[in-house]
């Protein structure tokens, strides 16, 4: 069955024209345009292929591929507007439309949002939205404490950054555990730090425990080469200091010493830390 908004395998039926046809086990038959067509493909041959619908709602396919795909969430640039919604630049010829209803405020175009796209089942339609909360899982996680996760930041509040959490859950880094900048739309690698008895989750983009110091202390030690073997930065530093010279925190950066310490690998003084 074909699948709008997704990637297709397909097979080439016949050549035309316009064009390469292309069907699926179940008959269906849609048109990949002469300008997506590869050198070399055949009849028979199979093909994977991005399917949409074209101005006049018919399937059709192209070897592009999209910046979104059905059931994700990305941030997109809106490219223009009109009295029916805000059209984004998804990668394709045709702009993905954001209906009014489906505005958590009036877009502007050169702005960018991230949005969440999904199949209109009344029109068979792709359209994109960023009323973003319906769209994710508030249910009991399947994760674990501790566990890698993929993030996409959408939404920064006065405790921190909202994120996606794998495509499904809602999350919160909080602002005071931040040590980099991060923007809506920024993709990140995070961790989770607690799964709260209402499903809600926090988020950290450090690894807990010691597992996050040993990239600091590598961080650190590189920095101590650069600056030929000294770093003005001690346990009295102050942290905003730490974090424009290292983007870690005091916290995170007293680990981190004390274990090249403890290695033998830096000697900690009154004006900062040396190379051994």
């Amino acid at each position: 069955m074909i699948q709008i908004g997704k990637l297709n395998t397909l097979r080439a039926l016949r050549e035309t024209s316009v064009g390469f046809f292309l069907g699926d086990d179940e008959g269906t038959d849609l048109l990949l345009p002469n300008k997506y067509v590869p050198d070399g493909l055949r009849v028979d041959d199979d093909i994977e292929v991005f399917v949409y619908t074209d101005s006049e709602d018919r399937l059709i396919a192209t070897t592009l591929t999209p910046k979104i795909m059905r059931n994700e969430f990305a941030r997109l640039q809106v490219v223009s507007v009109s009295r029916v919604g805000a059209f984004l630049d998804w990668g394709l010829e045709k702009d993905l439309l954001v209906p009014y209803r489906e505005q958590s405020i009036p877009m502007e175009v050169g702005r960018w949002y991230v949005v969440y796209l999904y199949l209109d089942h009344e029109t068979d339609r792709l359209v994109a939205s960023n009323r973003l909360n319906r769209f994710l899982d508030t249910g009991k996680p399947n994760l674990e404490e501790g566990q890698e996760v993929s993030l996409l930041a959408y939404e920064s509040t006065d405790l921190g950054i909202n994120v996606i959490i794998n495509n499904r859950y809602r999350g919160l880094v909080y602002a005071n555990e931040i040590f980099q900048r991060v923007y809506p739309g920024d993709r990140l690698t995070g961790y989770i730090k607690q799964i709260r008895e209402d499903n809600r989750l926090d988020v950290s983009l450090q690894k807990p425990g010691y597992e996050n110091v040993e990239p600091n202390a590598e961080r650190i030690l590189t920095l101590l080469e650069k600056q030929r073997g000294f770093l003005p930065l001690s346990d009295n530093s102050d942290p905003d200091e730490i974090y424009r010279t290292l983007e870690m925190s005091k916290k995170t950066f007293k680990k981190a010493i004390g274990a090249l310490f403890r290695e033998r690998k830096i000697v900690i003084k009154d004006d900062g830390i040396y190379r051994v």
